[in-house]
């Protein structure tokens, strides 16, 4: 009787773990995107060896945002891990960088890009973003490989994981 009882507890223990296992794994698939940040790329807004979540689903009912922070596969090598880096260009947008400064459609103005680590040396484009594409680039502009350096330049909507809200290790903070 009491062996029975506790090969009936064992088998809930083993299901109720089963069950957690299943689901964790389908809200990690669908729901949730999860990244290791292996280079100094995005500092100081993430540092390196930091890990950043966000949400899969959050354009699929929104387009992706000037600045936004997204997980892609990288154009050059969609085998290689998810990058991490900061959209600057939209669909159809003129991207230029003259003496470090981000320019979009030929404006005066060059971006509030107060976030980032330090301007970028030299100059580059101009960058014709292609519909449904985006030009991205690391905070850390003058140690990150991105949209300037890529054969590909630019990361298709369908190629975006996910847009990044928090970063929870080692110091955990929102991102948006």
């Amino acid at each position: 009787m009491k062996a029975e009882r506790v090969k009936k507890e064992i088998l809930g223990w083993v299901k109720t773990v089963v069950i957690a296992f299943v689901c964790a794994l389908i809200i990690n698939n669908t729901l949730i995107a999860s990244a290791l940040v292996i280079s100094s790329s995005m500092e100081n807004t993430i540092m390196t060896d930091s890990r950043v979540m966000g949400l899969r689903v959050a354009y699929v009912f929104s387009e992706p945002k000037r600045f936004d922070i997204i997980l892609f596969q990288p154009p050059d090598d969609e085998t290689s891990i998810p990058y991490v880096k900061r959209i600057i260009g939209l669909s159809n947008e003129k991207v230029e960088i003259i003496d470090g400064k981000v320019y979009i459609n030929d404006s005066d103005v060059p971006l509030d890009d107060s976030f980032i680590k330090e301007e970028a040396y030299g100059d580059y484009g101009p960058y014709y973003v292609p519909e449904g594409c985006y030009f991205v680039m690391g905070d850390n502009r003058n140690g990150s490989s991105d949209s300037r350096a890529w054969v590909n330049k630019f990361v298709a909507k369908d190629k975006i994981l996910g847009k990044i809200y928090f970063e929870y290790f080692p110091s955990p903070h929102l991102l948006d």
